[in-house]
């Protein structure tokens, strides 16, 4: 199930032989997590992009004492602290597993090679940029700029049911930017 997903995926955006799926294929390895497992932790350099085949995970970060959510992601997305991977740096964010999740992750290193022994894999690390900064153009933009009720409406039409349905609200008020309180209030002004 995970690997054809994830072979699917990238060949929706790349042409691959058989022959560059099998070096694709044998550079992802397969990881089980718990939940509440953490993937990362800050100040770990984070040496794994992760393609999650099932679970639902959150990358957060920790200011002031209090967690914010800044990502979610579940079935067949990908999850990593991106500056971290992509400058082998230590993280200031956590990735963890809201639930019992399994993924298959390739190493920053295997990743390299992949750019250098499969050249249409180029296309696969440029849709990972550009999705990257899609996503936070367009998270910085609704943050800043779009009211409570709006980006809580957004959410809920933008994100999978899996995330929607199953994401603890607090981290989903989070996420968005606003109270638990709020979140509340909006919730049941909507229903």
């Amino acid at each position: 199930m995970g690997i054809d997903n994830l072979i699917a995926l990238i060949s929706a955006y790349a042409r691959f032989s058989e022959a560059d799926i099998a070096i694709i294929k044998s550079k992802f390895t397969k990881h089980n997590f718990k939940q509440k497992e953490y993937i990362l932790q800050e100040g770990q350099v984070c040496t794994h992009l992760h393609f999650i085949a099932i679970g639902l995970l959150r990358i957060f970060y920790v200011r002031d004492g209090k967690e914010i959510t800044s990502y979610l992601s579940s079935d067949n997305g990908f999850v990593s602290s991106y500056s971290s991977f992509i400058n082998q740096s230590k993280s200031y964010e956590y990735i963890q597993c809201l639930e019992k999740s399994q993924t298959l992750a390739i190493t920053y290193k295997d990743m390299q090679e992949l750019y250098e022994t499969v050249p249409q894999w180029e296309r696969i690390g440029r849709f990972f940029s550009e999705q990257n900064v899609l996503c936070l153009a367009d998270r910085l933009l609704k943050l800043q700029s779009i009211p409570a009720k709006e980006k809580y409406l957004e959410f809920l039409k933008t994100s999978s049911e899996k995330i929607v349905q199953r994401t603890p609200l607090i981290h989903i008020a989070s996420y968005l930017g606003i109270t638990p309180e709020s979140l509340s209030r909006i919730r049941s002004e909507i229903s």
